[in-house]
Parts: structure tokens; sequence; C-alpha cells
């Protein structure tokens, strides 16, 4: 496998873990990139530019792919922005922005309920179409309309596609603008990160096709296999893991231009593994780019525990803070000081304070894992024994 880019001294264990990610457990098309302590050491890809064949090149330094929920880490440092700067308190009602969202017993959950997944919508009694999904309106009003589906604020449940037009409407109902264009406008733009809620149509020939793929039987033991109950709650058709995960049905074509331009930030973002590194590096603080999104307390907030325990839609234990997932055993992450967000199928991107990491995975390979992808925790793992 010929890997290109550079790695600094002390972090060649990461660029062996990608050789090996290619070698051993299927990746097609892929990127890594690492800062530490505000400065580049890890910035690598290989392979091709599409999944499903090597028609479309080779994966570049600037290649770009669909990154699913890693989306949701991207998207919820928005609210935590507008909370930075007064703009939004998160102890208010979500009905104090958006007063037709108070329906269905849903009057008392406060924007921070909202954004640690204990909201109560994380499915809708009527699945919404792929054109619903991304005209800007319809799932708003789902949203707004369904009843909670437990007591909003006594328990969780990742609400897998449902968080797109819950934070979308609490944006602009503060904003007056989408949260695409508020995130293009005040983050990734002045930092210039290639990422996009809302693929604009200058940048689409930059972006690769994701397909799924197997991890080769000679991975053996890698494979994972996740328990009974897990499995069974995936396969019930009625069950809450199967009705949060269907809130659009069909399941959209990840690769037509259409669902690429809309703004979905729960799953539709499309980046590089530079701007995912960038992005949550800014986070922490200053970088050698200048750099800097969060303030120390918006950062510590970030990292703060809100939610613990049995996760009603993903059926093993989850923890998430006001908006990004927190290291635990469903999605192991650096260390119990990093946040961040994977995105099922491998990406994953995530900042830890202690270490001073950010990190970003990109891949166009599609795995059947949820939360933790055996090729993305083998590349955190190898940067744990470097850091």
């Amino acid at each position: 496998m010929e890997v290109q880019g550079t790695v600094a001294e002390g972090f060649e264990a990461v660029r062996e873990a990608f050789v090996r990610n290619f070698e051993v457990l299927g990746d097609r098309g892929a990127a890594v990139a690492v800062y530490r302590d505000g400065r580049w050491v890890v910035d690598l890809w290989a392979g091709t530019k599409d999944a499903d064949g090597a028609a479309a090149g080779p994966w570049e330094a600037g290649t770009a792919q669909v990154v699913r929920s890693a989306t949701k880490g991207v998207a919820a440092a928005v609210p935590l922005l507008l909370h930075q700067r007064g703009l939004l308190d998160l102890d208010a009602p979500v009905g104090a922005y958006w007063p037709e969202f108070k329906a269905g017993g849903k009057d008392r959950v406060r924007v921070r309920d909202l954004l640690a997944h204990r909201a109560g919508v994380p499915a809708l009694d009527r699945s919404l179409t792929p054109a619903e999904a991304v005209d800007g309106v319809s799932g708003a009003r789902a949203v707004a309309a369904q009843a909670a589906l437990w007591e909003p604020g006594t328990a969780h449940g990742y609400h897998a596609q449902t968080y797109s037009w819950l934070l979308s409407e609490l944006v602009l109902r503060v904003t007056g603008v989408s949260l695409g264009s508020w995130l293009a406008e005040h983050v990734t733009g002045p930092l210039g990160l290639d990422f996009w809620i809302g693929l604009p149509d200058a940048a689409a020939g930059r972006v690769g096709r994701v397909a799924p793929v197997e991890a080769p039987e000679h991975a053996g033991a890698l494979k994972t296999r996740p328990r009974r109950n897990v499995s069974e709650a995936y396969a019930d058709p009625h069950s809450l893991t199967r009705r949060a995960f269907a809130a659009i049905d069909p399941l959209p074509d990840e690769n037509d231009p259409a669902y690429r331009a809309a703004e979905l930030p729960a799953s539709a973002g499309i980046g590089t593994a530079r701007a995912l590194a960038g992005f949550y590096a800014a986070l922490l603080g200053d970088t050698e780019d200048g750099a800097r999104l969060f303030a120390p307390e918006t950062a510590a907030l970030a990292g703060t525990e809100l939610s613990s325990g049995p996760d009603r839609v993903l059926v093993v234990n989850t923890r998430f803070g006001p908006g990004h997932m927190l290291h635990g055993p469903a999605s192991p992450l650096l260390s119990p000081a990093s946040f961040g967000h994977p995105g099922r199928g491998g990406s994953l991107a995530f900042a830890d304070a202690e270490a001073g990491i950010g990190f970003g995975y990109v891949t166009n390979g599609l795995a059947k894992s949820v939360t933790a992808d055996p090729r993305a925790q083998a590349l955190v793992r190898a940067v744990k024994a470097c850091a």
C-alpha cells in the first residue's frame, strides 16, 4: 500500500496502523490526521477516491467524504459557541426559542436535554421520505409535533436521525440562519477548514463515493460480534433502535448530489480528515495555524457528562456531553478527557484536552460498525502509544 503524507518523529506507529487497515481490515480509501499541542504530527492518505472502484483515481490530499454521524460532533459546536456568545441558554426550555416544540409533553425539555439525547424524540410515528428529510421544513415540523417517547430529561437514547432537525431548527430560531450557513460563516470558513454541512457545488468534485465494505476473511478475530440483545434490537423492525435509524425511510443515497447538498447535521457532513483534526484542535486552543474556537470554560463544558448508562436506542451504555459523545466502552476515544463523535461505518473525530490531541479519520469504506470501528480504533490505539 502506497501511503502519501507525513508523520512527525515519534508518531510512526500511526502510519503502521494506517497501512495495516488497508492490508488487514479492508480499507479502500482513507485519511487520518492528528494535531498535538497545536501542530500537525500526522497527515496521511491512501487508496482510491471511490470505495467501489478506481475509476475516479487515487485519494488525494484534499479528498473529502461523507462522515455520517461524525457530523454531529462538528454541528454540536454551533450551539456551544452560541452559548459562549450569550445567545443561547442551555438551561432554558427549547420552547422558549421554538414554541411549537412544546407539543406532545416536550414543554419542559431544556436545551441541554436536546443536546445530550434526552429529549425523548429519537423516532417518529411516521418516517420521513428522503425528499421530506432534506426540504428544510418537514423534519422540524415532525419532531415538534412528535409526542415524547419517554419523560424528557429522565433517560437518554441516541437521536440518530432526528438530531438533524432538532439541532437545525434550534439554531435557526436563535440566529435566523441555517446551521450549515452559520458554521461556514463563523467556523469553517474563517479557519479554512474543508468541512461542509450542505456541500457547495464548487466542492462537489473533491468528494469520493462511499460504499459498504466487509472485513476480509483473514481478519479473523479482528471482526467484531455484537451482543445478542444488540443484534436483536437492530433486527426487530418495531424496536426503538430500528425506528430511530429509520426516521428517514427508505435510507437516502449518500452519493446523491441532492443529499450531499442538504443540511443534515446528524448524518450528512462532508469533509477531510485534516479539517476534522484541525477543527477539534481549534476547540482546545490556539494552533500553529492561528485557530481558536472555544474559551477554556466552553472546552470544559463540551467534555462534561450529561448522559450516561443504558442507551434506549443503542442498547449499550453510552456517555454524552452537550452534543459530543464521550469516552466509554461503547465508543473508546483516547482517554476520559476526550470528546468527539464516531460516524456509523468508520469515520471518527475527537479532541483530547489532557493530551492536546485533535484527531480525524475519514474512510469511504462503510463497515457494519456503529460506534467503534476496528480501523478507527487501531489508529486511536497507535496515537495513544505515541502521545
